[in-house]
């Protein structure tokens, strides 16, 4: 059976609220950090966000598995400001051929890295703790979201887990085929690319054949539809969504009086 569930503890405090609730708690969250580029005010939002995991019912070894894509992706903006940053300015740190590493370029990095990540987990948080079918439900209801959007929105992690399958089925049949990269380096990124796009084209196709079922079966005649799960909104969601903007503004107000503070606009 093919589907996303939530890897959470369900009796956790913060995994039981409102998905609605939860979604705009993060989307709140994470708008507030984007305003700044020092990385104290994202370092203390990430100590937050690990510091209150427990209370969503979510391992750290499981947040780690989940978030494994973010660390490659701040190897990589550490790795493209240390070849590519303009401002080379502070101390000079490593000085060997083309690379040049100073202190303004780890602060940069280290800032932009960190703000990816207090940016992105909430997001991460949020879909381990949230039932797929919840979360639909809850956007009709709650946030009047059109049917068509939030059904289609629920396929989508639905199929989720179908990709990592076809990437599989694609590379054992090429395999098969005697299509194999071997241990060239330059061969398996070509394959990569030759297996990624295939991938898109499939997904694409799918989701053409699931926008047409989906209006032949009237989600886009702007009917009232009725849920089977009622998804109430109480004060202690409310109380989430305070305490997220609160968090976050707090986060801010301590980088702002330790002078670090960077706008990104300004």
């Amino acid at each position: 059976m093919i589907g996303v569930e939530p890897v959470a503890a369900p009796d956790a405090p913060l995994a039981r609220r409102n998905p609605v609730a939860k979604l705009a708690a993060a989307l709140v969250f994470s708008f507030i950090l984007v305003a700044t580029l020092d990385p104290v005010a994202p370092a203390i939002a990430l100590a937050i966000e690990l510091a209150l995991l427990p209370l969503f019912g979510v391992r750290y070894r499981v947040l780690a598995r989940r978030a494994l894509p973010l660390l490659a992706g701040g190897v990589g903006i550490v790795v493209t400001l240390v070849l590519f940053a303009a401002d080379r300015s502070g101390r000079v740190l490593l000085d060997v051929g083309p690379v040049l590493v100073t202190e303004g370029v780890l602060v940069t990095a280290l800032g932009l890295v960190l703000r990816m990540f207090a940016v992105a987990l909430p997001g991460v948080i949020v879909f381990a703790t949230t039932d797929p079918t919840d979360l639909a439900d809850a956007l009709i209801q709650n946030a009047k979201a059109p049917a068509r959007f939030a059904i289609g929105a629920l396929a989508a992690f639905r199929l989720v887990p179908l990709l990592g399958q076809e990437w599989q089925t694609i590379a054992l049949a090429r395999r098969a085929r005697g299509v194999d990269a071997g241990r060239n380096p330059v061969a398996r990124l070509r394959l990569f690319g030759s297996t990624a796009f295939a991938l898109l084209v499939g997904a694409i196709r799918r989701g053409t054949r699931l926008a047409v079922a989906m209006d032949a079966r009237g989600f886009d005649a702007g009917t009232p539809r009725t849920v089977a799960r009622r998804q109430h909104f109480g004060a202690a969601d409310w109380l989430l969504l305070v305490g997220a903007a609160v968090l976050a503004g707090g986060a801010l107000a301590v980088s702002i009086a330790l002078g670090t503070f960077r706008p990104l606009l300004g």
